[in-house]
């Protein structure tokens, strides 16, 4: 009896890790695809869940090192892409930004770093950041994005970090130009979970993050543009406590179910 019915519970095991599997690899996300230079991996990659943009990254918790790639398409032909690490807020004021500005022709996008203290124009130049930057560099990817590479040196001890987005149309004169401030742009922000089973880069934000230029009446006031953590298995977008399981824990409880019935 038992050999009669073996294959029935066969098939339906592989149907099982098939199923697993798919779900894995969509829980992966478009980010997973991207491939980046020699040289440049990352252990973990989401796509953020506004202006079309993901972040890939790893975090060495021993000596407090984010390593980064912020991957997006500029709002412009001749536009910006820019990510931040907030750590006094959760807005615009007080977030420590690295901007990649669209190289001319063949030109490779130009890296600079500012520490936005306000709703004020960014410069031409470089202002210093919070968190030590190196290995600062950009390239063009796939689909007209802008690929922002860089390590950071965090605070000892650091957890998680209010992190924010942006893209814009145009530089001017070396200088960023001010972004839209569609709901896509109010709402690129979220808090970054560093290290943990919950490492994420997505959790919703309710705040606006703007990053380039002041307010605009359609804007309003900086609300307190949040970082978010990536979507992670321990928490619902409202921070009510999800419970999960995992892809291996269903599998099991699956198999367990079938050999009841044998």
């Amino acid at each position: 009896m038992a050999s009669s019915t073996m294959p029935r519970h066969i098939a339906l095991l592989l149907l099982l890790l098939a199923s697993t599997r798919a779900a894995s690899a969509a829980g992966a996300g478009a980010c997973a695809a991207e491939k980046f230079p020699a040289g440049k991996t990352y252990a973990k990659c989401e796509d953020l869940p506004q202006l079309g943009a993901a972040l890939h990254w790893t975090y060495d918790e021993a000596k407090s090192s984010l390593s980064l790639a912020f991957v997006a398409a500029p709002a412009g032909a001749n536009g910006w892409v820019a990510w931040a690490l907030n750590p006094t807020g959760e807005g615009m004021a007080g977030a420590q930004a690295l901007v990649a500005l669209k190289g001319s022709g063949s030109a490779a996008p130009t890296v600079r770093t500012y520490n936005i203290t306000g709703y004020v124009p960014l410069g031409k130049a470089s202002t210093p950041i919070a968190f030590p930057a190196t290995d600062l560099a950009a390239d063009s990817g796939s689909g007209g994005k802008i690929r922002l590479y860089g390590k950071l040196q965090l605070h000892s001890g650091m957890k998680a970090v209010n992190h924010i987005w942006q893209v814009g149309t145009s530089v001017t004169a070396g200088a960023p130009d001010k972004h839209a401030f569609a709901a896509g742009n109010l709402a690129s922000k979220s808090k970054l979970v560093l290290s943990g089973k919950a490492a994420s880069a997505t959790s919703p934000s309710p705040a606006p993050a703007p990053m380039a230029g002041g307010p605009s009446g359609s804007a309003g006031s900086d609300g307190g543009a949040s970082a978010t953590t990536a979507p992670s298995a321990g928490k619902s977008p409202s921070g009510a406590a999800a419970v999960g399981v995992s892809a291996p824990a269903l599998l099991v409880l699956a198999l367990m179910g079938l050999l009841a019935v044998v």
